[in-house]
């Protein structure tokens, strides 16, 4: 079984969608996906969050290609309260990226498990990348595309990760208490990506892997997990480029992108489901 970890408010169906339906194009073993949610208000916006409807709607997907596939989520509004980043509540980041730092909180934590953000689509077969060998590491994970040459925290020349494909070793992160250390540092400290920073910054024994297994910049033929994030183009002019995978006509017409195209499709007809 492999065990995958989500987070998000009731915007986020989308990429949940396309991203979990990724996972099932291409692994063989059941999928345990678990969602962290929560209703968090801020001064310009009000984040719902997903309801239980949802996960039922989400597992009926899934289940299409495995009947052991299943989906669970976890509303964590109180927790997240509890100890809420208020450091960095006013961040261009949107603040469920903090949910994943409650992910210790769950009472019955696999021995490993995946987190992707929900702008991650899977290319192939990742048994490879999930059951790896974990000892002595908290977290598995690919060097940011740009952070890599601005941020730095060990003695490696490059060792600032991108948090958005991460395999965690819970029995070490529960040692070490990463994630409760990032927490209380979200509250205290500010930072431009906080809970991306706040990893980087406590972790010691992170394991850095080969960038098919976070392609951020663009799809290789050996891309295992395509990372959607922002980048900088230089032509006609210096700007910054974001495109999602659920922005079809983006994904065609600026980015020339087709490689995705039947799983679109299969998105573009499952998402009716979550219309009615």
């Amino acid at each position: 079984m492999q065990h995958i970890l989500y987070c998000g408010d009731s915007q986020m169906i989308d990429g949940l969608i396309l991203s979990s339906l990724s996972l099932a194009k291409n692994t063989n073993e059941a999928l345990d996906i678990r969602i962290l949610t929560a209703r968090i208000e801020s001064a310009e916006k009000t984040y719902h969050p997903l309801t239980e409807d949802s996960a039922v709607k989400l597992e009926k997907i899934l289940q299409a290609y495995d009947e052991r596939h299943c989906v669970t989520i976890i509303d964590i509004s109180d927790l997240l309260l509890s100890e809420f980043p208020v450091a960095n509540q006013e961040t261009i980041f949107t603040p469920n990226c903090m949910l994943r730092l409650f992910a210790d909180k769950l009472s019955d934590l696999p021995e490993r498990f995946l987190y992707l953000d929900t702008d991650v689509i899977c290319c192939r077969d990742f048994s490879e990348f999930y059951h790896q060998e974990l000892n002595d590491v908290e977290f598995v994970g690919v060097l940011d595309y740009y952070g890599k040459w601005f941020f730095h925290h060990q003695w490696r020349t490059f060792d600032y990760i991108n948090s958005g494909v991460l395999l965690f070793n819970t029995a070490e992160i529960q040692k070490t208490n990463l994630l409760g250390r990032c927490r209380k540092l979200c509250q205290e400290k500010t930072f431009f990506m906080p809970d991306q920073s706040a990893l980087n910054t406590l972790a010691k024994k992170k394991k850095i892997t080969n960038r098919k297994f976070n392609d951020q910049r663009r799809y290789h033929k050996n891309t295992v997990f395509q990372h959607f994030t922002t980048s900088f183009r230089f032509f006609p002019w210096v700007h910054t480029l974001t495109v999602k995978p659920w922005e079809i006509d983006k994904m065609h017409d600026v980015l020339k992108l087709h490689v995705h195209d039947d799983l679109i499709d299969q998105y573009l007809a499952y998402k009716e489901d979550f219309l009615y």
